[in-house]
């Protein structure tokens, strides 16, 4: 068995040409090697990628934490600083007679306007109390004329000092969403309290998402996406991103996972502002795609640097093989020169081993076979004279066995009698017939001027229409100034029979068959036109084949391929038949002969 395998080996590397040989040599010798090591240190730049690109965003998240910590303690200190506003505690706690002395205190009240105006991290400041002699002026509203704050009083009923953040509409600022501070502000002297909503500035928030170079998000513990620096995920949920089986805890944590289809990180942290009761999530999400961008672009540098060395390597082979197979080389060429016929070609090598004894004697091969092929021609050339003396003898014996004047003359007569016995359609048939007889037997091998096609047409369609009567029609339109131009004979009167026999001959009411001919220019357009039966696609694809492809005879049609045949022959290929037809209209045929 290991004889076999070392035999077959053997063979199939001698079988091997010598520039092929060294290229197996080179590819296990260099490239599987340079492929080997470029896939295993582009694995090892991904991974690195990947643990740098979660460094980064686990930096970038908590610089994320710090500067939204900063941004929400203000909301915080001025909730801190209306807990202890006396001229607060006043105003809401006190029991009012009419409405005059409730726009009187509003109006003397400015601290939310102050706040509003010095912290733009701050959208707006509502106080909710439950005081029914107040009216709402969308900054203190009693909870009787509020639903909503109604129901963040009573939520907040239970709480002490304590802070909560909500994703709350916003009925001020068009039902929007906003990031918000619920708190429970106590009114000691009153033994009161009010529930105070601090609206955060969203687009501060999302300021500072918008620096950060992959998509980061800001959750509340619904898990409401309350900002976030791609704007389409604002007001989103996070159950349609992480999928929900994964436990995020308390401590900044990794999930792997897909999101939009792609393999992702998420790195995810918690916030928990000052004095608070629940906290946010920010989340950063990293694509694998983001994460490796740079490894790729160090991988295509290693791979252009691999392909450079390779391609040197390739270089350097391709000429040391040249250098050793340029003598056999030339022997091939040579060897292929003569299987295609070309029986000229000689090999000069230099020296006298092997090769050079080679190509000698390839030599005298070559020019021995020369000799007998030159022999083969001459002994071919004379058998074929031979035949074509003897058939133009048997045609000659062929034509000899009828007097064309003894047919002439008969017709003649047969003409002038029913001429003279008044039967003048059929003495004018026979002298039609007479003279299309007449020119067929005159036809040689030159051209004829196209006139006279156009006559033996005229004499056939005169024929045709006595034997149909009034079923058949015709029209010859020939430019004057294409009678005197050479064409050769029995090109048109084939088609013109062609649309009689096949284009009207079924039909019972007969039709028209239109020869046309005129100048394009400088060339020759003959057109043959018939309002009959027309062809089937199916057939008229068979016959346009038939033309392409002259070994797919039809024998019905093969008038029309040995017409098209001599075209293409005399006047080029582009002066072939061009056939179309429609089903129930009729059939055209046109060429072109091209002038001068």
């Amino acid at each position: 068995m290991k004889k076999n395998v070392a035999t077959f080996l053997i063979k199939t590397i001698n079988d091997l040409k010598l520039r092929d040989k060294l290229m197996v040599i080179f590819i296990s010798v260099v490239f599987i090697p340079i492929f080997v090591v470029g896939i295993v240190l582009t694995n090892e730049l991904r991974d690195d990628a990947i643990t740098d690109a979660i460094e980064l965003s686990k930096l970038n998240v908590e610089r994320v934490k710090k500067r939204t910590v900063d941004l929400l303690n203000v909301p915080i200190y001025v909730s801190n600083n209306l807990q202890f506003d006396q001229k607060l505690s006043s105003l809401v706690n006190k029991k009012y007679d009419n409405t005059f002395d409730v726009v009187a205190e509003y109006l003397d009240y400015k601290t939310f306007d102050y706040y509003l105006h010095y912290y733009s991290s701050i959208e707006n400041i509502k106080l909710y109390i439950d005081n029914p002699t107040l009216m709402s002026n969308w900054e203190i509203i009693p909870i009787n004329e509020h639903a909503a704050g109604a129901n963040l009083y009573h939520l907040a009923s239970d709480d002490p000092a304590y802070n909560r953040w909500y994703y709350l509409t916003d009925n001020t600022k068009n039902n929007n969403p906003y990031l918000s501070l619920v708190r429970r502000i106590n009114f000691l002297d009153y033994k009161t309290y009010g529930v105070l909503v601090v609206t955060v500035n969203i687009r501060q928030v999302n300021m500072i998402l918008e620096q950060e170079p992959y998509l980061t998000m800001i959750v509340d513990d619904a898990n409401h996406i309350i900002a976030a620096n791609q704007p389409d995920f604002i007001g989103e949920r996070m159950d349609g991103i992480i999928d929900p089986k994964h436990e995020i805890t308390s401590d900044t944590m990794i999930i792997e996972g897909e999101f939009e289809g792609e393999a992702s990180r998420f790195i995810i942290d918690h916030l928990r502002p000052e004095m608070s009761q629940n906290e946010l999530k920010i989340i950063s999400v990293v694509t694998e795609k983001e994460i490796v961008k740079d490894a790729n672009k160090l991988g295509l540098l290693g791979a252009i640097v691999t392909i450079a060395g390779v391609v040197f390597a390739i270089i350097l082979i391709v000429i040391v093989s040249w250098l050793l197979s340029k003598r056999l080389s030339n022997l091939s060429k040579s060897l292929d020169k003569v299987s295609k016929g070309d029986l000229s070609a000689r090999i000069v090598v230099d020296g006298d081993d092997e090769i050079g004894q080679l190509s000698m004697q390839f030599n005298q091969m070559v020019e021995n076979i020369h000799q007998l092929i030159e022999q083969v021609q001459d002994a071919t050339q004379q058998r074929n004279l031979l035949e074509i003396r003897q058939k133009e003898i048997k045609l000659k014996m062929m034509a000899s066995q009828i007097n064309p004047h003894f047919l002439f003359n008969t017709l003649e007569s047969i003409r002038m009698k029913a001429f003279m016995k008044g039967e003048k359609d059929i003495a004018m048939v026979v002298k039609q017939l007479g003279k299309l007889m007449r020119k067929s037997l005159e036809v040689g091998g030159n051209t004829i001027p196209l006139r006279n096609e156009i006559e033996m047409v005229r004499c056939y369609l005169e024929i045709q229409k006595f034997r149909y009567e009034n079923r058949l029609n015709y029209q010859l339109s020939v430019d004057p100034n294409t009678e005197e131009i050479p064409i050769y004979p029995l090109i048109i009167q084939p088609l013109v029979e062609n649309a009689v026999i096949h284009g009207l001959e079924d039909r019972e009411d007969g039709g028209t068959v239109t020869v046309s001919t005129h100048l394009d220019e400088s060339n020759l357009l003959v057109t043959v036109e018939d309002n009959g039966s027309g062809i089937q696609p199916e057939k008229l694809s068979s016959i346009q084949e038939m033309l392409l492809n002259p070994n797919e005879l039809d024998g019905n049609r093969i008038g029309l391929l040995n017409v098209h045949n001599r075209l293409r022959l005399s006047y080029g290929d582009d002066s072939g038949l061009k056939i179309t037809s429609t089903v129930g209209k009729g059939t055209k045929i046109q060429f072109t002969i091209r002038g001068d």
